[in-house]
């Protein structure tokens, strides 16, 4: 039995790749619209009723002040807006505009569609063991604590 560890035999390889050629797929699809992958993921998290910049770093894993250029870019595309609560003036939310809404509605349907396509393609299982799966790696991935 190899005990070697090579670069295409780990757990996070797969993941990475896994995650690379759906990014990959979703970018070249976004590009229609003109916008990214990573645009279109911003676009679908963000409510109706605006959503805080601290909420949109947490689900992009980025500190706020990284979210800071992604959300500049994004308002000089003329996608969202942003609001100081003027009760908090450190709280900001953000908020769509309509062609924002239109385009976070491009996405949500291009996610759609490659998902159903997945669910095309993939058995109930098999499907039920991939997200079973991640979940648990994404717990260990948190719990883990290097010596």
């Amino acid at each position: 039995m190899q005990n070697r560890m090579s670069d295409d035999n780990t757990i996070d390889y797969y993941l990475k790749a896994a995650w690379q050629s759906a990014a990959n797929k979703y970018n070249q699809i976004a590009s229609r619209f003109g916008i990214t992958q990573a645009t279109g993921y911003v676009l679908i998290n963000i409510h109706k009723e605006g959503t805080p910049v601290s909420q949109i770093a947490n689900l992009l894993g980025v500190k706020t002040t990284s979210l800071s250029r992604i959300l500049n870019n994004l308002e000089r595309l003329g996608l969202i807006y942003r609001e100081t609560n003027s009760a908090d003036k450190r709280s900001v939310k953000v908020f769509l505009t309509e062609l924002g809404k239109e385009k976070r509605e491009q996405a949500k349907d291009v996610v759609r569609k490659f998902n159903a396509y997945l669910d095309e393609h993939l058995s109930d299982e098999e499907r039920s063991s991939a997200i079973h799966t991640l979940k648990r790696i994404n717990q260990l991935a948190t719990q883990y604590k290097p010596e």
